[in-house]
C-alpha cells in the first residue's frame, strides 16, 4: 500500500482559515472563570459562560438558587452541562453556565467620602440634594462635585474619584447575582474622574465610561479621564483601556495618553505620558508640619500633587505648582498617599509618583500669659492670650466654675489663634481657666488652671435717639439703673481712634454743637462708683446739613 503524499504548508492554513470562518461571531467572547478551573466541555462552547466551582459546604440546589434567573431552574442546568444527578457533585466540581441565564439586579453605589459641596440630582425625582458620606446612588442618579471631590465605591470595590467642577451620570449598575460580575456604565459629561477599577471577568462584566466626545472601555486598571467641550483627554497608569470615538477604540496600555478632539477629523491622538518625577525621600513618619517635599529638577513647567487617605481614599488635597518643591501642610494624624504628576505643555497629567506618609503630630502644652493667676478683672468679657509652643496646632480656651472643669460655663472657637474671648459674658464670681492645644486631629495637650475673679461690668450704653434743631444735635440715650455717670466720646471716624471731644456726664441726653457738612460718630459707656464699668457701646454717625 502506497501512502498518500503529506498536504503542503499552504493547504493546511487555507484549512485552518476555513474552518475559523465557519464559527459564528459569538465565538469570540471569552470564557469568564470562576473561582477555580474549567470544564473540558466549555472550551467547546459557542455561548458565552461563566464557570462555577463548588465549595466546601455548597450544594448544587443551593449555587443554582443563588445564581440563576427565575425562568431557568437547577434541572435545566444539569441537562445542559448533561449531567444526571446533582448529588453527585461537590467540592471542587466546575459547572457551566451561561452567562444569560444569571441573575441580574440594580446594585447602588456608594459615596464612600465627600469633601466640600458636592450635590447629587435624583434619576427618579430630578431632586437635589446634598452627598455625603455612606448616601446609595443609584441607576439614573447624577453627582456635580462643584468645589468638593467625592470617591465613590462601585459594587465590585472599585472607586471612582470625581474632581471638582464635574458632573457624572449612573447610567448602568447592574450586578450577576452572586457571581461577583458587574456591569458598569457611567457618562462623564464634563470635568474629570480619576478611577481604580476591579480587574472584569471576561464574558460578561463590562466597565465603561462615556462622554460627549469618546468611550472608556475598561478592564482592571487606573486611569484618568478629562471631558470638556473641546474633546476628552485619557492618561493610563495602571493596566490598559479601550478608548476612542464609539465603534473606533484603541487599546492605551499604561504609561500613555490619548485624546479625542470634538470638532476635529485627524481621528485620535496617542502619546506617551510624561514619567514620573523622582521624589527626594522624606521620613516614613512626619512629626512636624509643615513639611516640604523636594524632587529632582525635570523639563515640566508644573506639577500637580494630589494628597489622598490612604484607608479612605478621600481626596485631601490638589494642586498644580511650579518648581520642585511642595510643603505638606495641614495634616490630620493618619497615613496618606501623596501623588505627583509632572504636567506637559497641555496641561496633561503623567505617570504619578507615590510616596506614603504617616502624620504622627503630638500638642505640646501651652504657656499661658494673662490674666495671672488669681487676678481680677472688672470686665465680663475678659481676654485670654497664651503662647503655643508646637507647630501646626489650634487651641481653645476653657472655662469652669471648679478646677476639675466638670461643667464648662464658657469656651472659646477652636483655632490657631494665642488670644480669645469666651463665647459669653461671664457673671460676678470666681472662675477657673485653662488652654487645650490640639493637634493632628487626635493629640491633646492640656494646660494646669488659673484662677480668675470676675467683679462683673455694667451693660453697654444704647443711643436711643439724635434730633437736630439748626446747628445743634441732641443725643438720647438709655438709663442703666446702677450706673452714677456715662462717658461720652465724639470722633470724625468710626474707629474711634482720634476723638475731638470726651465727657463725663450724669444725665441721659447731651447737646453737641457739630460744623455743618462734616461727618461725626459718638458712643457711651456707663460709669459706677465702684470699679464696675460698661464696655463702649455701638457708635452712632451724626450729620449736621
Amino acid at each position: 500500500m502506497i501512502d498518500a503524499p503529506a498536504p503542503k504548508l499552504p493547504a493546511l492554513l487555507l484549512i485552518i482559515v476555513l474552518l475559523a470562518c465557519a464559527f459564528p461571531a459569538g465565538a469570540e467572547l471569552s470564557v469568564t472563570r470562576g473561582s477555580a478551573g474549567q470544564s473540558d466541555a466549555s472550551s467547546a462552547s459557542l455561548v458565552p459562560e461563566w464557570i462555577y466551582t463548588l465549595h466546601p459546604g455548597e450544594s448544587f440546589p443551593e449555587v443554582a438558587n443563588d445564581l440563576l434567573a427565575q425562568k431557568y431552574s437547577a434541572n435545566r442546568l444539569l441537562q445542559y452541562n448533561k449531567i444526571t444527578n446533582g448529588a453527585t457533585l461537590g467540592a471542587g466540581d466546575a459547572i457551566r453556565i451561561p452567562l444569560a441565564w444569571l441573575k441580574r439586579q440594580p446594585q447602588p453605589a456608594k459615596a464612600a467620602t465627600v469633601s466640600g459641596t458636592v450635590q447629587l440630582i435624583s434619576g427618579n425625582t430630578g431632586r437635589k440634594i446634598r452627598l455625603t458620606e455612606d448616601t446609595l446612588i443609584q441607576v439614573g442618579d447624577e453627582i456635580l462635585s462643584a468645589s468638593g471631590t467625592a470617591t465613590i465605591e462601585l459594587a465590585d470595590g472599585s472607586e471612582v474619584r470625581i474632581s471638582p467642577n464635574s458632573r457624572l451620570i449612573f447610567n448602568r449598575l447592574t450586578q450577576y447575582g452572586k457571581a461577583g460580575m458587574v456591569d458598569t456604565r457611567l457618562r462623564l459629561n464634563h470635568g474629570e474622574i480619576h478611577t481604580r477599577v476591579k480587574p472584569i471577568m471576561e464574558g460578561g462584566a463590562r466597565f465603561e465610561i462615556e462622554t460627549p466626545s469618546a468611550v472608556a472601555a475598561v478592564r482592571g486598571t487606573a486611569f484618568a479621564l478629562q471631558a470638556s467641550a473641546k474633546g476628552t483627554s485619557l492618561q493610563v497608569t495602571k493596566g490598559e483601556v479601550d478608548f476612542g470615538a464609539p465603534g473606533k477604540t484603541r487599546r492605551i496600555p499604561a504609561g500613555f495618553g490619548a485624546s479625542l478632539s470634538t470638532n476635529s477629523t485627524s481621528g485620535l491622538s496617542i502619546r506617551r505620558l510624561p514619567p514620573a518625577p523622582e521624589i527626594n525621600p522624606l521620613p516614613p513618619t512626619l512629626t512636624q508640619l509643615p513639611s516640604t517635599m523636594t524632587w529632582r529638577e525635570s523639563r515640566a513647567p508644573m506639577h500637580r500633587v494630589d494628597i489622598f487617605e490612604a484607608d479612605s481614599g478621600r481626596w485631601v488635597e490638589s494642586r498644580e505648582i511650579t518648581g520642585n518643591s511642595f510643603d505638606i501642610g495641614r495634616l490630620d494624624n493618619g497615613s496618606y498617599e501623596i501623588h505627583l504628576a509632572a504636567l506637559d505643555s497641555r496641561g496633561t497629567a503623567g505617570m504619578p509618583g507615590v510616596i506614603p506618609v504617616e502624620v504622627d503630630l503630638q500638642a505640646r502644652i501651652a504657656s499661658l500669659m494673662s490674666p495671672s493667676d488669681g487676678d481680677t478683672v472688672n470686665d465680663d468679657m475678659p481676654e485670654f492670650r497664651w503662647q503655643l509652643n508646637g507647630d501646626n496646632e489650634v487651641a481653645r480656651v476653657e472655662i469652669a466654675e471648679d478646677k476639675d472643669f466638670r461643667n464648662l460655663v464658657a469656651t472659646s472657637e477652636w483655632a490657631p489663634e494665642t488670644s480669645a474671648l469666651p463665647s459669653r459674658p461671664l457673671g460676678p464670681g470666681k472662675y477657673y481657666w485653662r488652654v487645650v492645644t490640639e493637634a493632628g486631629g487626635n493629640s491633646v495637650a492640656t494646660t494646669g488652671p488659673r484662677q480668675l475673679v470676675v467683679n462683673g461690668s455694667l451693660p453697654p450704653v444704647r443711643i436711643i435717639s439724635v434730633n437736630y434743631i439748626d446747628s445743634q444735635v441732641r443725643v438720647f440715650w438709655e438709663k442703666i439703673v446702677t450706673a452714677t455717670d456715662y462717658r461720652l466720646q465724639l470722633s470724625e471716624e468710626p474707629g474711634f481712634n482720634n476723638i475731638i471731644k470726651e465727657a463725663t456726664l450724669s444725665d441721659t441726653t447731651a447737646a453737641l454743637r457739630l460744623i455743618p457738612g462734616r461727618r461725626y460718630f459718638v458712643r457711651l459707656k456707663a460709669l459706677s462708683d465702684g470699679p464696675l464699668q460698661s464696655r463702649w457701646g455701638p457708635g452712632r454717625e451724626l450729620y449736621l446739613e
